[in-house]
């Protein structure tokens, strides 16, 4: 999954039509009464707050579907859980088994207890929180570098570092198809009724399947650099990709057409997330700052700052609070060794 380091400026995004970047560069009126109430919030509620959780840079955060736990994956072969206490979060346990760096994990979307993690083991290991167990491993073909849970709860999908990704049977853990795409494959994801799955890739489009059968049903020329990530808003109404090139792009998810840019960070946008509401979005880069807009406008609600590059950010699904990991270094002993944290924002300033 390589991110170009150089970044492209924005360009000239081609007419407006099905799959195109209608509208491109909308600007508001001014701040939407939303925007002004969570600016108050924020004012209020904007410490961030770190706490320690592997020994090596975290790639990946996500929240179980009630709230109650953030899991973390790192480059040190493990995951760790945290328990979401009043304005804290307190290491639960941390998952040890692979054999390699666990690049993505994401939890069960409607079982509270259940998260897969994504290796470079070529395997994938779903956990029980309940008892800190691996309930089950399954092998696959190539070095895993993304993994995601159909809304169903029914199949897992994985994608490799050769870009075959392989539809995992929930409960049988078995292998139930395989896909291997000519392009290379970034962030992988089910739209919110589970009856399409879309890819981001290598070229800058978004080629989108239909499920179960896998067949193409459009391919969207979405960037003109790579495109890195994708996420579906929790309300079903839009989904979100963040590219090479700089670029926040938002689109609606039945007419495929794109609505919004979000044009604030300067390099390659790695890593995206919803609010539990749906209306706010944030994304982050190399920049050291992630940017929350406000969807419906894209104005810019607020900016956390951050001291290094942001790998992973993840809202709460019910409150307003943003976890997320950067790569950070332990600068008080040794500059060069990973600090390996994860962090909280959305903190009350006098906590």
């Amino acid at each position: 999954m390589a991110v170009p380091a150089a970044t492209m400026g924005p360009s000239a995004l081609g007419q407006s039509g099905p799959g195109s970047m209608a509208h491109w560069c909308s600007v508001s009126s001014g701040p939407t009464r939303y925007v002004l109430g969570m600016q108050e919030l924020f004012r209020g509620h904007s410490k961030t707050r770190e706490f320690p959780a592997h020994s090596a840079k975290v790639h990946s955060v996500a929240w179980s579907c009630d709230g109650r736990r953030l899991a973390s994956g790192s480059f040190d072969k493990t995951a760790s859980v945290f328990l979401l206490e009043k304005d804290r979060l307190v290491k639960e346990n941390n998952y040890r088994g692979h054999g390699d760096s666990v690049d993505q994990l994401c939890w069960h979307p409607s079982n509270p207890d259940l998260f897969v993690t994504a290796s470079g083991d070529k395997t994938i290991r779903i956990w029980d929180v309940r008892t800190t167990k691996c309930i089950a491993t399954v092998n696959t073909k190539g070095e895993n570098i993304n993994i995601c849970w159909s809304p169903d709860g029914q199949t897992i999908a994985v994608g490799n570092k050769d870009d075959v990704v392989t539809f995992i049977d929930a409960k049988t853990h078995r292998s139930k198809a395989e896909e291997q795409f000519k392009f290379e494959v970034n962030e992988i994801s089910w739209n919110n009724d589970n009856n399409m799955f879309f890819l981001t890739n290598g070229n800058g489009c978004i080629n989108i399947l239909s499920y179960p059968e896998l067949k193409p049903v459009q391919s969207i020329n979405a960037h003109p650099s790579n495109c890195i990530c994708i996420k579906f808003d929790p309300m079903g109404k839009y989904f979100a990709t963040g590219s090479a090139d700089a670029l926040v792009s938002l689109w609606d998810v039945d007419e495929l057409v794109c609505v919004r840019c979000f044009s604030r960070l300067d390099w390659p946008v790695r890593t995206l997330s919803f609010s539990h509401d749906g209306k706010m979005l944030a994304s982050a880069s190399e920049d050291h700052f992630i940017d929350i807009a406000e969807v419906e406008t894209g104005d810019k609600l607020w900016e956390v700052q951050c001291e290094s590059p942001t790998f992973t950010v993840a809202w709460h699904p019910k409150r307003p609070l943003l976890a997320f990991a950067c790569d950070d270094k332990d600068g008080k002993y040794d500059s060069s060794r990973e600090a390996g944290t994860v962090k909280l924002f959305g903190l009350p300033n006098d906590s």
